[in-house]
């Protein structure tokens, strides 16, 4: 009779749609991945559908200017590698429709023989949650 009950538990349509829970960490996570591939992938489309449409970087420049940079870096560099140092995402507990990326990156071209600067950029991605999508707000590095 106990086994029947948690067949009937695990089974049920009411713990299927909690197990389905929209869970925004791991929607920013993937998201985060979705643009390190897109602009490896040298997607410039892919990455400006990820941009917020008030998207600024280093304080000053906007959606149009990460437009020009994409097709810059992609026509100077026949292929483009991120990586990855350390990254950690987070979302505001208090805010979960506010995300914070925090990553050590370094950039490579030239067929990925040649790393841009030996010295990792420290870049800061502020994400705003729009629906279940994530999307660019705020971009800074040093």
């Amino acid at each position: 009779m106990r086994r029947r009950h948690c067949l009937w538990v695990v089974s049920s349509p009411w713990w299927l749609a909690a197990c389905g829970k929209d869970d925004p960490q791991a929607a920013l996570d993937a998201t985060v991945r979705q643009l390190q591939d897109a602009l490896e992938a040298r997607d410039s489309n892919a990455v400006m559908a990820l941009l917020d449409a008030r998207f600024r970087a280093q304080e000053e420049f906007d959606a149009e200017w990460a437009q020009r940079t994409l097709r810059l870096m992609f026509l100077r560099y026949a292929q483009v590698r991120i990586v990855a140092i350390s990254r950690r995402n987070s979302v505001d507990p208090q805010a979960p429709h506010l995300g914070r990326t925090e990553a050590q990156v370094l950039v490579s071209g030239a067929q990925g023989l040649i790393p841009e600067r030996i010295t990792p950029y420290a870049v800061q991605l502020e994400w705003r949650r729009q629906g279940k999508d994530w999307r660019l707000y705020d971009l800074r590095w040093q």
